[in-house]
């Protein structure tokens, strides 16, 4: 059995467990080790149980956690090359711990094929991942302007994907933040909108998804609600009805199945 857990998801810290037999992933260790360990524990892991950590990008919502995980677990950690150079400035002593993903190539972590794709984020060797397994396919979409080719190309056909939708264009435009941050959360190397990702929810569920999970929803420029209403109105208008929730901001999901579908559209 493939499982998803994510055990936050939002600016404010985003990790997530895909577990598949005895093969452990970490995706991304924005939250602090202390919690990261709690949300292990309650699914009968521990750190140093970890087969590896992958990485999507350096930004600090996304690695907090990392340099005091380290300390409880020998596993490797798996970026981009960017993104692993980036890692070794930062964190003292990562070095040896980094093994560099190639993109848009399937590589092989236990039970799981990983092939890390390129995203469109302002942050050096951002990507995002897919993940396939005897059970099915997962896939994560998160902290990209835009759907990049590479996504569009790699990700149809997963059963399960985490998908990104950020913000409401409108509330973001006359939400608090300053002119310059709209413009980055706008911008091409920026985040998606629930717009966005109701286009690209309706790719996937027409290419066999049974379920999609929205993420990293901004606090300030979104609700729960609004991303749903408005993936939802993009599927039903599609005739499209795969199983669709929001991840948790603060506490760690329900289990996501991992589980191919009998017939893809």
């Amino acid at each position: 059995m493939t499982t998803v857990h994510t055990l936050a998801s939002g600016s404010s810290g985003n990790a997530l467990v895909c577990s598949c037999g005895p093969t452990h992933l970490l995706l991304d260790a924005g939250i602090s080790c202390r919690r990261i360990a709690a949300s292990l524990g309650q699914l009968g892991l521990a750190p140093a149980g970890l087969s590896a950590i992958l990485i999507t990008h350096t930004h600090s919502d996304h690695i907090s956690g990392l340099a005091t995980l380290l300390k409880r677990t020998q596993c490797p950690i798996l970026a981009t090359d960017a993104a692993c150079r980036q890692l070794s400035w930062r964190l003292a002593g990562i070095e040896s711990r980094l093994l560099p993903l190639p993109l848009c190539v399937p590589f092989s972590i236990g039970e799981i094929a990983v092939t890390a794709f390129p995203t469109s984020h302002d942050s050096p060797g951002s990507c995002g991942f897919r993940f396939d397994t005897a059970d099915g396919a997962f896939g994560l979409l998160t902290d990209s302007g835009y759907v990049t080719e590479e996504a569009a190309d790699i990700l149809p056909g997963v059963d399960l994907a985490v998908l990104e939708a950020n913000h409401d264009v409108d509330a973001l435009r006359s939400g608090p933040y300053p002119y310059y941050l709209k413009q980055r959360i706008l911008g091409p190397e920026g985040h998606l909108s629930n717009d966005a990702a109701a286009e690209f929810a309706v790719t996937l569920a027409r290419s066999g998804a049974a379920e999609l999970v929205l993420a990293h929803l901004s606090r300030e420029n979104n609700t729960p609600a609004m991303a749903e209403n408005a993936v939802l109105a993009s599927l039903s208008a599609a005739a499209l009805t795969p199983i669709l929730s929001v991840a948790p901001r603060e506490t760690m999901s329900r289990a996501y199945l991992v589980r191919r579908t009998v017939c893809k559209r």
